[in-house]
């Protein structure tokens, strides 16, 4: 049957299947009444149900940032799986603002009007619908295949499982929680959380990312030909990150997986700089074409094993000893 819903002025977080956090130290309850509503009072949380549930929702009217965020996650921290389930059609008559589709995985997006960079993970495919353009998830594509539809830009090598991305957008959250054989390459830049809960592909962007590229990183590779932002490699739990360069600190909360740099970077507990091995280089020459003399310039992070704890004692002679904190 669906939700038929309009918004008299954009509203943000709307089909947000993480809606139940603090924003502005402010808690969004996905039981609230979705504002500016004309004749309907639709909460966040009957939009993600009629979503979860396979309905179409219309929206008639504009609709703010975070739209449609992580759409088709069964979202762990409330109780889920971390999986994917299956997403029904959302069509918006108007335009949609930034961040659409950070971490979407499946479900399908219909949109009349203009969508605002930056974009989440999703890409515009030929329309099956007049007057609506079309979007999937990244991540649903290379799971689940193109099927019949037919990408509007950018290409996709199906025998190589691989998608090119030349049409300028940028893009947050690239192949967010990809579990299965994909193969990324970006002619330019992304925006934040490249890789995020990635399990398994390749990610190789050629420009700049933003903050938290690798983020909760679970068993995929990320490589960047360019300068990384802040917070790269965040809770990392496996997979490899590979960059050049890093601004600020790198591995903070990490709990596995690799990171390489070719400029030394500066690290957040537990991660710390381990000893590059001939396997590392030869990894590493693989992966970026490289000569023997230039992959071994990088620097290899992990975590750091903890270290045990001495204190400095100056005994009565004038000797110093190290005593073991028990």
């Amino acid at each position: 049957m669906g939700i038929k819903i309009e918004l008299t002025s954009p509203v943000d977080n709307v089909c947000d299947y993480t809606f139940d956090f603090y924003w502005q130290n402010q808690r969004l309850d996905p039981a609230s009444v979705i504002p500016h509503q004309s004749g309907t009072q639709f909460t966040y949380s009957d939009l993600v149900d009629a979503s979860k549930s396979g309905s179409d929702i219309h929206i008639k009217g504009n609709v703010g940032a975070r739209f449609a965020y992580s759409l088709g996650v069964d979202i762990k921290h409330l109780g889920g799986s971390g999986n994917f389930i299956p997403a029904g059609r959302v069509f918006v008559d108007g335009n949609v603002g930034e961040e659409a589709g950070m971490g979407m995985v499946s479900g399908t997006l219909y949109v009349s009007g203009d969508v605002a960079e930056p974009w989440g993970n999703i890409i515009e495919v030929r329309s099956d619908v007049q007057g609506y353009k079309k979007f999937r998830s990244i991540t649903d594509i290379f799971c689940n295949c193109l099927d019949t539809d037919i990408l509007v830009s950018n290409t996709f090598d199906e025998n190589e499982r691989q998608l090119t991305l030349d049409d300028g957008i940028l893009r947050g959250t690239l192949g967010a929680r990809c579990n299965c054989m994909a193969n990324i390459v970006v002619e330019g830049d992304t925006y934040n959380g490249t890789g995020l809960l990635m399990r398994h592909g390749t990610i190789i962007i050629k420009g700049n990312s933003g903050m938290n590229t690798g983020a909760h990183l679970d068993g995929g590779t990320v490589v960047m030909l360019g300068t990384v932002g802040e917070f790269a490699g965040a809770y990392m739990k496996g997979g490899s990150l590979v960059l050049r360069d890093a601004k600020g600190y790198v591995g903070a909360g990490m709990k596995g997986g690799v990171i390489y740099s070719k400029k030394k970077v500066k690290t957040s507990p537990p991660a710390g700089k381990s000893k590059m091995k001939g396997n590392d280089s030869t990894w590493l020459r693989s992966l970026l074409d490289i000569g023997r003399v230039e992959s071994m310039l990088y620097n290899k992070y992990e975590v750091e094993e903890e270290k045990e704890k001495y204190v400095t004692v100056h005994m009565r002679d004038g000797s110093v000893v190290k005593r073991k904190i028990e």
